[in-house]
């Protein structure tokens, strides 16, 4: 890992996409060890995210063994929302891998307080 690329978040609530303040976000390896912990500004944003990568030139080759990213887990909470959990998101060299998290209010669903909203992204195939 000789590289840096970087993930952003942006967490909202309903189809007009009204931005959260101060959702939790933690940003995990896929091992579950902590990369980092942000809280989202009045904009629903977190200062981007450093992530070590793998160099874009260890991956130029299609017999490659190494994938040319880094899997991140990401996980989103803000009291009287659902939780958002997205897995395996996929960050490359020199580039911003954004996330966009729309957040949906516990009133709309009372009987699934305790409910996470999972979103997996498959591998690319590349």
């Amino acid at each position: 890992m000789s590289a840096t690329g970087y993930i952003q978040v942006r967490a909202y609530t309903s189809n007009a996409e009204f931005p959260l303040k101060n959702v939790a976000i933690t940003i995990t390896a896929t091992d579950g060890t902590a990369i980092a912990m942000r809280l989202t500004d009045q904009s629903g944003q977190i200062v981007p995210v450093e992530i070590p990568v793998p160099d874009k030139s260890e991956s130029q080759a299609p017999e490659s063994a190494e994938p040319p990213f880094t899997s991140v887990n990401l996980y989103a909470r803000l009291q009287g929302y659902e939780q958002v959990e997205s897995t395996n998101l996929q960050v490359f060299a020199g580039t911003t891998t954004w996330q966009n998290l729309e957040m949906v209010p516990l009133s709309e669903f009372p009987d699934q307080w305790d409910q996470n909203v999972t979103f997996n992204t498959p591998p690319q195939n590349l």
